[in-house]
Order: structure tokens, then C-alpha cells, then sequence
């Protein structure tokens, strides 16, 4: 179980033993001038609050906090080097018993659109990536009410046999939580199979908003406290994972920095997340799209994205999300604390549908990395730095 540090005599607890809701909170100051000494205690290493953090989100002045962001950035990574990782998103299923309103890609159980793919699809999917110099696959799907445990050990394990190097980030915590309702096993006899299986990390999918107050209305499965028990689990039995925050659901703003103080406890107490990824709602052709039509701007987001960077001081990396904002703000993103500028992302099913169209290549993304005055790092999606090697010649300099 995790630790409670801290808390408060009436706050309401529950079996996890994590904090439920909090309740909305203020900003810690309401102007720029006084957001100054907030900022100048984080650049001499002290932590912030989640009210601090709200604070420098709504008040901030824009270059000081930029300014801030990237200085800290520049503590952790003081070699000057972006990184980024070549591999693509294997969706190895849209069925899904969850009801997602910001979700366009999931089908529901019985519909004629639903696929699972078969092994042998799923194959030459990895045979491709590697072909096109990709080092691993982020794979995840829709919440299937029926495939055994065995379907994806067995898959994992046959990739293993064939690619023993090819990297598994695969299923997160939200289809983990799903998998303890087919198998009827607890989610730590789950990830000890998954991982001897040969799964290698998770990726930190269905954080969304960490406040069941507008979890609640935007999906149906998977709350914050088994959410994020789920990944507190992989961290004890060893399993490295990612997390997120998808801001522009109709989330107040104290949710996004009460997202944030959720993420940083729990790293507190396991050292588990190797990244955090910051993206957008993208509204297009989903159900919440029809109430929240206009995306979240791209200052909006460069300002949470920098405020990530300087309130999360225990986890190392912070990826900007060009497929949700774009290349230039993507661009942007690493002078305002983000030290990775993500995947290449071979192949993408979920958030293009929804209308993120931004595209990019092996080329584009070293050569934004350079035009930012930075040199690019290969990686593997655990974050572990990769020989450089030329953008591979089979794909024309290029990969689609």
C-alpha cells in the first residue's frame, strides 16, 4: 500500500489507502510579482506546492516562467542532449467495454467494427518497425471483455522468442485494472505474469484527469486511486512506467495541479514513473467533442507543460506532445522544460482519429531537436539511450 505522508485529519480515505478527492483549492498568490519568489525558491531546489503550481499556471509572467522551466531542465539534463524514440503504437484491438466520451477510436463488444488482430498481423507489425530502424512498440487497446491472460502473455512472449531486444511498452494501467476483472486475479499476480512474459514497461494511458470528480463524468472505468495503484504496483515488482495528463476535458484548472500532486506522491514513494507527457483533448469525432469543440491553445498548454517540469521534481523526463499541439510548439516545448520530444510513431490509431493529424519523421525530429540548439539522443521507450546510428536508408532518410 502507499503511504500517506502529510495527511490532513478530515481527508476521506480509501482501501488503497490513497487520498480520495481533495476538494478544489486557490492559487497560492494571484499576480505575477508574487509569483516571483515561488519561482526562485524552485530554481534553488525547493519543492512547491500543488497551490504554487496553480498559482504559476494562471499568473505566472510567461518568460520567467519559461525562464524557470528551462533552467531546471538544464539541471537535469545538463549534456544537451533531446532525445527520442522510434517505434509505433500496435493497437491490437478497438473492442472496449468502457465508455470513454473524449475516446473516438473504441467499439463497443458486437459491433462490426470491432477487430482483435491476430498474432500473425501482430508479427508483422514488429517485423516492419524493426525494418524501419524502430527499437520497440507502445502497445495498448480497448478494454476487451473476454481475451484470457493467456492471449497476451503468449503474444508478448512469442515477440520476445523471435526479438528478444524489441522493447514491450505495452497495456496501461486502465487495461491492467480491466484484466483483474476477465481473470479474476489481483493486478500484482497480473503484472508478475505479464513481465516474465516479457513485457518490459507501461505506458501511463487512462491518467487523463487524476480526480474522479470529472473522471467520473468522462469514463466509466478505472478511477484515480486504481489507477494509480495499478502503476504502483509495476513500480514495486520492478516494472517501469510513464504518466500522463490530458488537459481540456472541462477539468477546472486546481484538477490539472491536483493531478500533478497525485503523480509526485506516488513517485515519492516508488521511484517508478520515467517520464511524464503532458497532451491535449482532441475533440473530432468523439461524443465530448459536441460540447468541447475548440482545442486547448497552444500558450495554455506550454504553460502546464513548463509548470510539469518545475513542480515535478523526482522524475526525470518530460516529453512534449507534437502530435497533439504540433511541431513548432513541440519545438517550443524544449525551451520550456521538456527534455524529449517523443516518438516518431510509425503508426498511430487512437488520438488521430480524434483529430490530432499532425505527422512527423525520423528526419523532422532530429532536425527540430537541432534547430533548438540541441543534439538528438536516441532512446528506447524506457528511456535508455540507444547507439546513434544514420536515419535508416530503407525508407528514403525517412520514416512515414
Amino acid at each position: 500500500m502507499i503511504d500517506e505522508p502529510g495527511l490532513e485529519p478530515n481527508a476521506r480515505t480509501n482501501s488503497t489507502g490513497y487520498t480520495s478527492d481533495r476538494g478544489a483549492f486557490s492559487p497560492s498568490c494571484q499576480s505575477a510579482g508574487d509569483c516571483e519568489p515561488i519561482l526562485q525558491s524552485a530554481l534553488a531546489g525547493n519543492r512547491i506546492s500543488s497551490a504554487d503550481a496553480l498559482a504559476l499556471a494562471l499568473h505566472a509572467d510567461e518568460d520567467s516562467l519559461f525562464t524557470t522551466a528551462n533552467e531546471i531542465r538544464k539541471k537535469l539534463h545538463p549534456d544537451s542532449i533531446v532525445t527520442y524514440v522510434v517505434d509505433r503504437n500496435i493497437n491490437y484491438s478497438n473492442i472496449c467495454t468502457s465508455v470513454c466520451s473524449f475516446c473516438a477510436f473504441y467499439r463497443k463488444p458486437g459491433d462490426p467494427e470491432g477487430y482483435v488482430l491476430s498474432l500473425d498481423e501482430i508479427h508483422e507489425k514488429v517485423d516492419e518497425t524493426i525494418a524501419l530502424g524502430g527499437s520497440g512498440t507502445l502497445m495498448q487497446g480497448g478494454l476487451h471483455p473476454e481475451l484470457p491472460l493467456s492471449w497476451y502473455t503468449e503474444m508478448l512472449r512469442s515477440i520476445k522468442d523471435k526479438h528478444p531486444s524489441f522493447y514491450l511498452h505495452c497495456f496501461s494501467p486502465t487495461e491492467i485494472h480491466a484484466f483483474t476483472t476477465v481473470t479474476g486475479l489481483d493486478c500484482e499476480q497480473i503484472l508478475e505474469q505479464l513481465k516474465n512474459a516479457g513485457l518490459d514497461s507501461i505506458p501511463g494511458g487512462g491518467g487523463e484527469i487524476l480526480v474522479d470528480a470529472i473522471r467520473k463524468r468522462r469514463r466509466s472505468s478505472c478511477s484515480t486511486n486504481e489507477w494509480l495503484e495499478v502503476s504502483a504496483s509495476a513500480h514495486r515488482l520492478g516494472i517501469p512506467t510513464t504518466a500522463t495528463m490530458m488537459i481540456g476535458l472541462g477539468e477546472e484548472t486546481w484538477m490539472r495541479a491536483e493531478h500533478l500532486e497525485r503523480i509526485r506522491e506516488v513517485q515519492d514513494q516508488t521511484g517508478g514513473f520515467i517520464s511524464f507527457i503532458p497532451w491535449t483533448f482532441q475533440p473530432d469525432n468523439t461524443a465530448l467533442g459536441r460540447k468541447i469543440s475548440e482545442r486547448v491553445p497552444a500558450r495554455e498548454y506550454s504553460r502546464w507543460l513548463a509548470v510539469s517540469r518545475i513542480f515535478l521534481d523526482n522524475i526525470q523526463n518530460l516529453q512534449v506532445s507534437w502530435l497533439t499541439v504540433g511541431m513548432e510548439e513541440g519545438r517550443l516545448g524544449l525551451q520550456r522544460g521538456a527534455n524529449d520530444l517523443g516518438s516518431v510513431m510509425i503508426e498511430e490509431n487512437v488520438i488521430s482519429v480524434a483529430g490530432a493529424n499532425h505527422t512527423a519523421t525520423e528526419k523532422l525530429l532530429r532536425d527540430t531537436i537541432e534547430k533548438s540548439g540541441f543534439r538528438p539522443g536516441l532512446r528506447n521507450a524506457g528511456y535508455r539511450r540507444l547507439p546513434d546510428r544514420p536515419v535508416p536508408v530503407t525508407t528514403g532518410e525517412e520514416i512515414a
